[in-house]
């Protein structure tokens, strides 16, 4: 496995591991927030070893891969544009993508930009949804004055000042927040805290555990290694490129609105704890008339958002038939 630096339009540049076969057909692992490509640590070796050319970026804004300081160099085109370069840097045509949390998001953007060079996607965690009006103004419907972490982000400072101040914390939070042994049903808006003089990390900590708070030790399947090795990374980028990525949602939408459903085919894997889709399935189960080439749910029992890392093996049996079903052929 190697790791090289690609420079994917002027003035970025983003780290990638590039492992695998040089002829063989490409498959591109898109992390969300706030992971990075290791969060695939357990999806290469396997991959390669069935023949795919894999690759895994750190994405715009993260680690240390370039991270502009312009909100605006974080929008879903630009970041897609970043995917396809990776392509044309290996002399590939086309490829299969499979993206989790916002990595889904931008994939899901990316076959709606650029359908020509997308063979098949496999998301995880966030569905195919497409939004009924502005996000933003979805979300201050549904939550008025109460907090919503997507809203808290909106405005440049206060999100990335209070991540930053202690990085090892803010992501021990957001990771057990996500886990499967901390999902519980969602609060209805009227009893969260208000949006004024409340801040991310004891809003989701709260809902972290029984006891209210993240424990200090980790989750158990999660190595303190791999931990300090986010910690090293975040630590590298701060939080201002990853947020960024919610500030441009309704730039996002403006883009896409009109663009058709990704039309190759598609297929979806979810934990059956995730907070993002457990208590709201009728959102999976739209892909199946909201996308024309739709192949297939595939739910594994137990983890939670952290579905390809909090169940790898589960996650790479699920990967394989979801490639299968969206008739990827296995290499070789």
């Amino acid at each position: 496995m190697t790791s090289r630096r690609i420079t994917t339009a002027p003035g970025i540049e983003l780290d990638v591991i590039d492992s695998g076969p040089a002829d063989g057909p490409v498959i591109v692992l898109c992390h969300g927030w706030p992971e990075s490509s290791h969060s695939w640590r357990h999806q290469i070796e396997p991959l390669v070893a069935d023949g795919w050319r894999v690759l895994v970026p750190d994405q715009r804004g993260y680690s240390t891969s370039s991270a502009p300081g312009d909100v605006a160099a974080y929008r879903s085109e630009l970041l897609a544009a970043d995917l396809v370069a990776l392509l044309d840097d290996v002399g590939a045509d086309t490829a299969t993508f499979v993206g989790h949390d916002w990595g889904a998001l931008v994939v899901w953007d990316l076959a709606r930009f650029h359908p020509d060079r997308v063979d098949a996607v496999v998301n995880v965690s966030v569905p195919y949804t497409p939004w009924p009006m502005q996000p933003t103004e979805l979300f201050r419907a549904t939550y008025g004055d109460r907090f919503f972490y997507m809203l808290y982000f909106q405005p440049v400072g206060p999100a990335e000042t209070e991540l930053d101040t202690d990085v090892a914390r803010s992501l021990r939070t957001v990771i057990w927040g996500g886990t499967g042994e901390a999902a519980r049903p969602p609060k209805a808006p009227e009893d969260l805290p208000p949006m004024e003089g409340s801040g991310l990390l004891d809003t989701w900590a709260g809902d972290a555990s029984a006891g209210g708070g993240a424990p200090e030790h980790l989750p158990p399947w999660l190595a303190q290694e791999d931990f300090d090795r986010y910690v090293e990374q975040f630590t590298a980028s701060g939080f201002f490129g990853p947020i960024s990525w919610y500030r441009n949602l309704d730039t996002n939408w403006e883009m896409t609105r009109d663009l058709p459903a990704p039309s190759m085919p598609c297929a979806f894997i979810g934990g059956s704890r995730d907070m993002v889709i457990a208590h709201r399935m009728e959102y999976v189960d739209s892909m199946k008339a909201s996308l024309p080439d739709y192949r297939g749910t595939f739910i594994i029992d137990g983890p939670g958002h952290w579905t390809q890392q909090e169940a790898p093996d589960e996650f790479n049996v699920a990967l394989r038939e979801a490639l299968q079903a969206c008739a990827v052929p296995k290499p070789g």
